[in-house]
């Protein structure tokens, strides 16, 4: 994958994840490397940003046999945020899949993400 298609989209990713728990940097780092090929430090640059934002918050909880882990959670603030994100990531996916679909001769059709085409139609 291209790596500024990469970048532009972390923001997003780790709002996700956050927004279902949670989570400790590596856990974070870990859950997105199932999906995207990313190095676990730009993971905690992107942590780091969204904190200084008030995009998130983090607290320490206590590991066992282990120092202890800083915890990410999401705040209000960057709950409505991520509505943002994910709004102009489902307007721009549209977009650009009728962009392909113009130069691949199928003419203009606005595809919405997450519906699906019949056989007829593919």
């Amino acid at each position: 994958m291209i790596i500024q298609f990469k970048k532009g989209v972390l923001e997003l990713c780790v709002l996700s994840l956050l927004k279902q728990e949670d989570q400790y940097g590596y856990d974070v780092a870990s859950r997105l490397a199932q999906n995207i090929d990313i190095a676990d430090g730009s993971i905690y640059l992107v942590l780091r940003r969204l904190k200084q934002d008030d995009y998130v918050s983090s607290y320490l909880e206590e590991a066992s046999g282990g120092p202890p882990r800083k915890y990410y959670v999401i705040t209000r603030k960057g709950e409505r945020f991520l509505e943002e994100l994910k709004t102009d990531w489902r307007e721009l996916v549209n977009n650009v899949n009728s962009i392909i679909a113009i130069g691949e001769g199928s003419g203009y059709s606005q595809v919405t993400v997450g519906s699906s085409l019949t056989d007829d139609e593919q």
